[in-house]
């Protein structure tokens, strides 16, 4: 039975931001490194980057460098909310100068984002590396819990829509490098052998809670060794 307090990692933003980037700042060259955008799970807000977004800063990225997109996870991912993401990375590019982003999402993000990628006209090139950090990327049941009042759960369960289509062909389409992290002990992605994809770079976490891979040290480390890549 799910608990649905497991899903949340913070409170759900009174009202969403995600459209909105940071103010630009003045500056002529593009961002010396490929720009972040990081794209938070299912019942979460951007607050839930704070621990990763340190990290990204330890290692020498700015704040100019670092976006978090934020939006309503109740509604559909390929009829609502990869467009909605397709709008915030081309503002990142116009905003920072950069040709491509890097996607870092956890839990449901990592739908939403390939969906972007795989089906978006602009997705696979406006992509470098994208990072799923216990995604149910072939669906997970315990969405079954809340499928029949919530949409995102639909797109989350094991044969929905959202994941057949996602399952067809390539799973890991384009020049884009992708890499996963999955953990033995996720209570909420289930089985764990949902999120590994053929094609990308899969890593084993240990023994993690769902969100605790949000905060591992191994895990960020290992994260921002592969956008390094």
């Amino acid at each position: 039975m799910l608990r649905l307090r497991a899903w949340t990692a913070v409170p759900l933003l009174a009202a969403v931001t995600s459209l909105f980037l940071p103010a630009a700042p003045a500056r002529a060259e593009a961002s010396a490194r490929t720009p972040v955008v990081f794209v938070h799970g299912y019942n979460a807000d951007p607050g839930v980057w704070g621990g990763l977004r340190a990290d990204f800063k330890a290692d020498g990225y700015t704040d100019a460098e670092l976006f978090s997109f934020g939006y309503d996870t109740h509604r559909s991912v390929n009829e609502v909310l990869s467009g909605e993401l397709a709008t915030y990375v081309e503002g990142v590019k116009r905003q920072t100068g950069a040709g491509r982003v890097d996607l870092v999402a956890h839990s449901f993000g990592s739908l939403v984002t390939r969906w972007y990628v795989k089906f978006d006209a602009a997705g696979q090139s406006s992509v470098a590396h994208w990072v799923s950090l216990a995604g149910p990327n072939h669906g997970t049941s315990t969405a079954w819990a809340c499928a029949l009042w919530d949409q995102a759960c639909r797109d989350m369960t094991p044969g929905s829509y959202v994941q057949k289509k996602l399952a067809e062909g390539d799973e890991t389409p384009g020049a884009v490098r992708y890499a996963t992290w999955w953990s033995s002990c996720d209570e909420v992605i289930n089985p764990d052998s949902s999120v590994p994809l053929a094609g990308a770079v899969n890593n084993g976490a240990g023994c993690l809670d769902h969100n605790a891979l949000l905060g591992d040290g191994t895990v960020s480390q290992g994260v921002r060794a592969f956008l390094r890549s």
